[in-house]
């Protein structure tokens, strides 16, 4: 008799809550394992948890979110479906390992940069840390509305993966990751 195939996909569908990141990360872990992926699983749970913690924050929440991990050809892709349909931008190849500290204009903040004073500070008097305290100025993407925490989870992905993006759906949009399988070791 044989053995039926491996499966191939895992679906889950998450609550619209804060449970939702530590589910998921546990999920992913048990999903790849079954799916005998062979990826980086640390790796996975981390971006994983980025994303669904995303989706959670910013997207209804009546909307479900589902988590989708795939063993393919190129590695393991891990999906998160929500269901706003404004696309992420900023995802795409992965970053290029320069020198450390270099800016990466995919992620840059926009918008001038306030007027300074002779000392460095801003010309209103405070430190750079204490800008927009109180009034949630200086800490969102003028055009998202999302501040630099999200950019950095979107820097993150597109670093450690080997592949992202976000897809239209057609009950909202995709945001997933590619991560390689990693060498097995030779049997001798």
């Amino acid at each position: 008799m044989l053995a039926p195939p491996a499966p191939t996909t895992w679906r889950l569908t998450l609550p619209h809550s804060a449970a939702a990141v530590p589910i998921a990360r546990a999920m992913v872990r048990c999903a790849m394992q079954d799916l005998r992926a062979m990826a980086d699983r640390t790796t996975a749970q981390l971006l994983t948890a980025e994303l669904v913690a995303n989706a959670v924050k910013h997207t209804r929440g009546t909307d479900p979110i589902e988590l989708v991990v795939e063993r393919g050809p190129e590695g393991c892709r891990v999906e998160v479906h929500d269901g706003d349909p404004t696309l992420v931008e900023g995802l795409g190849a992965p970053l290029p390992v320069e020198r450390l500290g270099a800016p990466v204009p995919a992620m840059a903040a926009t918008g001038p940069a306030p007027a300074a004073t002779e000392g460095g500070h801003p010309a209103d008097g405070r430190h750079p840390a204490q800008q927009g305290e109180g009034t949630g100025a200086g800490t969102a993407d003028d055009r998202t509305g999302r501040g630099c925490a999200y950019r950095r989870g979107l820097l993150l992905i597109r670093s450690l993966s080997s592949a992202s993006g976000c897809r239209p759906t057609p009950h909202g949009k995709a945001v997933w990751f590619t991560l390689p399988e990693l060498r097995r070791p030779r049997q001798h």
